[in-house]
């Protein structure tokens, strides 16, 4: 065998130095690849992303879901959102209320899930609904909830609503304000009355330290309270709300011992205790990887409540608000990948949809992402991205299979909790949506034309191209 023609016969052999020289060029350009990826990976602890998360027959369901709606060819990015686990909540709250001596009225959260077919399927319940805006309490109008199925709430209400009053609302005061402005139309048209309490549990959740925007101050509260009862306002309702995902039921339990002190300061005997949402869904973690229910517990929140029912003696129901955890696990974001490339060792799918257009709840939450087709095989850690011009657009970080590819769909779960009211226009139109009764998938809107992005500007503003607008045509 010639030295030239090596062990093939053809090209020439490596000397032992030449090939340890290459051998520590490959190992230092590996290890520069790692250095240059490692931002990437100290940014977020993953956990292992996968079907094992959820129920297999979770899993199953929503892929039949999807696959049934993508046979319809309705274009990608797309929401489709089912009746079906919010049945599955509704049986927890069932189990939750069998633990209590007092009956629990869950209250639908409007701002939480503000999609049509789901507030028809709600009322034809017969179960009630919160608002807090004007749009809001108009939808609630229209979809046939009675004024008695309604429940006024959040800040700033006297700006708005007596130009849309109707008898017999429920309605929470947030501030002195509202209550000196609104009372009168209150008693006129015979609203049932409450006020929001802001406990010291209730604190800015970016900034722990400092207090929210939102009701009475202890003082304030028993002001509040003294007042209604002099002028026999048909006074109610006391409302506490923490904020979203409370971490344990204790939180619960001292904001509820301090509306018993209030109560017995002012004095009042609320008839209704409505105590907001709060709790946390499951299978949603940090973008630490830590799962937001892990410390929660039903059980020992009921727990809570019947120690605390001795506070407010003539209670009769225990009102709650929980639009997350009643509504996230409703509903998937279904996305197309368009490209595929690979920088600095990070594997980037660019997608149809992603933070910036339809999950903005991604900015502190992670959510599992299933494929189709189902890929298997190794996974490699990738970044998942929205088509906006904005390095912002990051909908998720996760191992992924190293197998997917262009047209390939991703579906991010738990789309069902703030996703539609805060979906945006960015450079793009509304996706569609689907609704899915438990037995009929229908269309409930269609992807937003260009039309209709454009068209919301009415004719009198348009000006030609090259004339300043407002400029006066000849």
């Amino acid at each position: 065998m010639s030295r030239r023609g090596g062990l093939l016969g053809g090209g020439r052999a490596r000397s032992p130095l030449r090939a340890a020289r290459a051998a520590h060029r490959r190992k230092q350009e590996k290890q520069r690849r790692a250095e240059d990826c490692a931002p990437y990976r100290r940014t977020l602890v993953y956990p292992k992303v996968g079907s094992a998360h959820h129920r297999r027959a979770t899993v199953r369901f929503w892929r039949e879901c999807v696959a049934r709606a993508l046979h319809r060819s309705v274009p990608t990015p797309f929401y489709l959102f089912s009746a079906e686990p919010i049945r599955a909540a509704l049986r927890e709250f069932d189990r939750f209320e069998r633990l209590l001596p007092i009956p629990v009225r869950h209250w639908f959260s409007c701002k939480t899930q503000p999609l049509a077919p789901l507030l028809r399927w709600w009322r034809r319940a017969g179960r009630p609904i919160e608002v807090v805006s004007e749009f809001e309490l108009r939808a609630a109008i229209e979809e046939g909830f009675s004024p008695e199925q309604i429940l006024v709430n959040g800040p700033a209400k006297d700006r708005w609503l007596p130009g849309v009053a109707q008898p017999g609302l429920r309605v929470i005061f947030d501030s002195r304000r509202e209550l000196e402005t609104l009372l009168p139309l209150a008693q006129r048209l015979e609203w049932s009355l409450g006020i929001r309490v802001r406990t010291t549990e209730e604190c800015d959740p970016e900034r722990p330290g400092c207090p929210t925007q939102f009701g009475f101050e202890f003082d304030e509260a028993v002001a509040a309270l003294r007042r209604l009862r002099r002028v026999r306002a048909r006074l109610e309702i006391l409302h506490v709300h923490l904020r979203t995902n409370v971490a344990a039921p204790a939180a619960y339990e001292r904001a509820l011992a301090e509306l018993g002190q209030l109560c017995r300061a002012a004095p009042f005997q609320p008839r209704y205790l409505d105590c907001g949402g709060g709790w946390p869904p499951a299978h949603t973690r940090s973008l630490a990887g830590r799962p937001f229910n892990v410390e929660f517990s039903l059980s020992a929140l009921a727990g809570v409540y019947r120690r605390a029912l001795g506070q407010f003696p003539g209670l009769r129901e225990l009102w709650l608000e929980n639009g997350r955890y009643l509504t996230a696990r409703s509903g998937v974001l279904v996305l197309s990948v368009i490209e595929v490339k690979t920088r600095s060792g990070l594997r980037q799918l660019l997608c149809d949809g992603g933070r910036t257009l339809h999950a903005l709840v991604s900015t502190w939450e992670d959510h599992e992402i299933l494929t189709v087709p189902q890929r298997s095989g190794p996974r490699r850690l990738t970044g998942v991205y929205g088509p906006t011009c904005m390095a912002f657009d990051q909908l998720a970080r996760h191992p992924l299979p190293r197998s997917l590819r262009p047209g390939d769909r991703l579906v991010w779960l738990e789309a069902g909790a703030y996703h539609l009211p805060w979906e945006t226009r960015f450079s793009h139109g509304h996706a569609a949506v689907f609704w899915h009764d438990g037995k009929r998938l229908t269309l409930a809107r269609p992807a937003q034309s260009f039309a209709g992005w454009w068209g919301q500007w009415s004719a009198s503003a348009r000006h030609r191209p090259g004339q300043t607008p407002g400029a006066r045509r000849r």
